[in-house]
């Protein structure tokens, strides 16, 4: 999962990474307000999750707030590497006198954590890998030992930083591997650690963390404004949208559809122990897909209760403002009670998957 470098830059100062002043603008209003508050002359970064920003365009410097809304519009309405440009990082522009390059990533060739850093950052880093690879540092972390202040101090040594930069520098590097073990993550770098008359700061932010691990990081979720899926939704070709709760056990019901001789919608895995709010969200989903002409719920109640599904199918159809016939097999944990509740509210239900897919495809050929 990568990460804007707003955010990133945002962890990284909640880290102990200094960064400089600024803001998000997601209109050339907001970036001229944001200007002003800076009172002085800003970059303007386009936020978009591709490399190669800079040379293609996607930063921008103005001096005064009439240069922003200008070139903030302009970026706006623009594509960097392909990419839409939906809003901008406003920053103050720094007094560079020295830029460095510094990254943690995992080689999993070693199997170890790599920290590569240089003298020498910048857009140019990887041309200085292929040029004079000799000038960036590479050091691998033993991941059963405790990565400790004084190896990040050597690694900022034999980088060649002047005696009075030692500490700082490896202090940045100590904070910034320390990120990388903390999120779980497949990439941290800052390229370029600028070093200013106020010191060093992180000019730019990069945060990759490993898909597998963000639902320990709900922290950075959140930041983002994501929310994870509730469930897989797949848009098929047919009229007959099928759901069920499992990857299996709804692949086996279209599979079903289609012995019947019909045609699956959409394949919509619900999850193990969906909840009656995730039933409810799930059909409301497919209900409100125009292909559709009838809906095959298809739940094995292990985890999943069928009372709540029950009383989320119920929910559903009370907000669906499109009349959809839907069949239901209902059986497994708390059976008696669902089907109580269906059986109450009208709505039929089968204990049989095969008689509940071929009722679904009679009921939605007979539609035609």
């Amino acid at each position: 999962m990568k990460f804007f470098e707003h955010v990133a830059k945002k962890l990284f100062k909640d880290n102990g990474i200094r960064i400089l002043r600024g803001q998000v603008a997601y209109t050339p209003e907001e970036a001229v307000e944001v200007a002003t508050e800076l009172g002085g002359p800003v970059a303007l970064k386009a936020q978009v999750l591709v490399g190669g920003r800079g040379k293609a365009g996607g930063i921008q410097f103005a001096d005064a707030p009439g240069e922003v809304y200008t070139l903030a519009d302009e970026l706006l309405n623009s594509n960097i590497k392909g990419v839409r440009v939906k809003h901008l990082l406003v920053e103050e522009k720094a007094d560079i006198e020295k830029e460095f390059y510094v990254s943690v990533s995992y080689d999993r060739n070693v199997k170890k954590p790599l920290i590569m850093a240089s003298s020498e950052g910048g857009v140019e880093i990887e041309n200085l890998a292929k040029t004079n690879p000799e000038k960036i540092i590479k050091y691998y972390v033993n991941p059963l030992d405790e990565f400790l202040p004084y190896e990040a101090r050597e690694i900022a040594r034999k980088m060649g930083v002047s005696s009075n930069l030692v500490s700082d520098v490896g202090n940045t590097i100590f904070k910034l591997y320390n990120i990388f073990q903390k999120y779980d993550a497949e990439i941290v770098e800052v390229n370029p650690l600028i070093l200013t008359p106020n010191g060093l700061y992180a000019a730019d932010a990069k945060l990759m963390v490993e898909n597998d691990a963000a639902f320990r990081h709900k922290d950075l979720l959140e930041l983002t404004g994501h929310e994870p899926k509730q469930f897989s939704f797949v848009k098929l070709d047919g009229d007959i949208a099928v759901l069920g709760n499992g990857a299996g056990l709804t692949l086996t019901a279209m599979d079903m559809i289609n012995l019947y001789g019909g045609k699956p919608a959409t394949f919509l895995d619900i999850g193990g122990g969906s909840s009656e709010e995730t039933i409810k969200k799930a059909l409301n989903l497919v209900l409100n897909y125009p292909p559709v002409k009838t809906v095959f719920l298809n739940v094995l109640g292990g985890i999943t209760r069928a009372d709540d599904v029950a009383k989320g199918v119920i929910d559903a159809l009370k907000i669906s403002k499109r009349e959809i016939p839907i069949v239901i097999r209902l059986t497994g944990t708390n059976e008696e009670e669902g089907q109580k509740i269906l059986e109450e509210a009208g709505i039929p239900f089968e204990t049989s998957m095969e008689k509940a897919a071929e009722k679904a495809v009679e009921i939605c050929k007979s539609l035609e």
